[in-house]
């Protein structure tokens, strides 16, 4: 299929979707004197009750606030359906376009450069553009603490980490935790897999079991998953082995309760919600936007499901650790970082 077939197709549908039963002026008197503002999710969908979950998360908060928006999402499925998709967003004139991953980061920049007047967000890459907003994490800070966390209560000397796709996003995940674990214990041991090289590595939760199972018969009794969909094979092959997971991104730990430990959370949710904010009042800004421990862009998550599986002296040292973070007293390693 070519890329002009692809954009009809991309067009058709996000004009589906605008429609929804309506006409077009019934459109446009729904939009009138409104924000028009688009998601176009990374492959997994925003169901995947982590990533994309909480990107949208961040846009239903601000539709629940009542800011005067009209907002549609696509989730294209695979990515040759993203720049398509991108493209009609801007083509219907929506005045914030959100592309949620690091795969949407090239196809990004060349939209938005072809649609200056109109403003971009791009989240976990860098668009060099000044009508884009790049919102950046610092996913290996969040990361630390909950390996602070896996290891204080590990009873094996081995943790697990499986990862979605071998990248070097994912690595700031495994690097950030296992230097969390070491900080508690520098004698563990913190085993490591990826689901795969390829997009489909997010979304293929039985690979995602077949490597916990693995890491769990080799002694961990702890696993960090960074791995999108493919991550809830993980809590599946927990709850088999009456181990602990962590959640990662959203906090996961409703999803399996009882056997996640925590989750690192990475505040999408926040960094959309605030984003559109300034859009809908004339406050857009572009450029990068970092989001880390001293602004609650990650953390970890304590709340009724996993509060009891928690000592309150290691929440105590885990809560130094962060302010200590935060205070440049300990460095962690940011496994991107040139």
């Amino acid at each position: 299929m070519t890329i002009v077939s692809r954009l009809i197709g991309a067009t058709l549908l996000i004009g589906a979707l605008l429609a929804t039963g309506c006409t077009t002026r019934d459109l446009e008197a729904e939009a009138a004197g409104k924000t028009k503002v688009g998601i176009i999710y990374d492959i997994g969908g925003k169901d995947d009750r982590s990533f994309n979950a909480a990107a949208y998360v961040g846009a239903l908060r601000a539709l629940k606030e009542n800011m005067p928006m009209v907002y549609r999402d696509v989730e294209p499925g695979d990515p040759t359906s993203i720049e398509p998709a991108q493209r009609a967003f801007a083509q219907y004139g929506y005045n914030l376009i959100i592309g949620v991953g690091f795969a949407q980061g090239e196809i990004l920049a060349h939209v938005a450069k072809d649609y200056p007047n109109l403003h971009f967000v791009l989240i976990d890459s860098v668009a060099e553009s000044p009508n884009v907003a790049s919102l950046i994490f610092k996913e290996h800070e969040g990361s630390f603490l909950v390996g602070m966390i896996a290891a204080s209560v590990n009873k094996t000397g081995k943790l697990g980490f499986v990862g979605g796709m071998d990248i070097p996003l994912i690595h700031k995940f495994a690097t950030g935790y296992e230097e969390g674990a070491k900080y508690v214990n520098p004698n563990i041991v913190v085993l490591k897999n990826y689901v795969g090289i390829t997009d489909a590595a997010w979304n293929n939760p039985g690979k995602g079991r077949e490597l916990a199972n693995s890491q769990y018969e080799q002694g961990a009794d702890i696993i960090f998953q960074a791995a999108g969909n493919s991550g809830l094979g993980v809590f599946d092959a927990a709850e088999s082995y009456k181990k602990f997971a962590i959640g990662v991104d959203s906090n996961q730990n409703w999803v399996k309760p009882g056997f996640i430990l925590t989750s690192m959370m990475k505040r999408i949710d926040n960094a959309v919600y605030s984003v559109i904010k300034d859009e809908t009042e004339g406050k857009f800004k572009g450029g990068v936007h970092v989001y880390g421990l001293e602004n609650q862009g990650v953390d970890y998550a304590l709340d009724e499901y996993n509060k009891a599986l928690i000592p309150q002296e290691v929440i105590e040292k885990v809560e130094q650790a962060k302010k200590d973070i935060i205070a440049g007293k300990i460095k962690v390693t940011d496994a991107m970082a040139k």
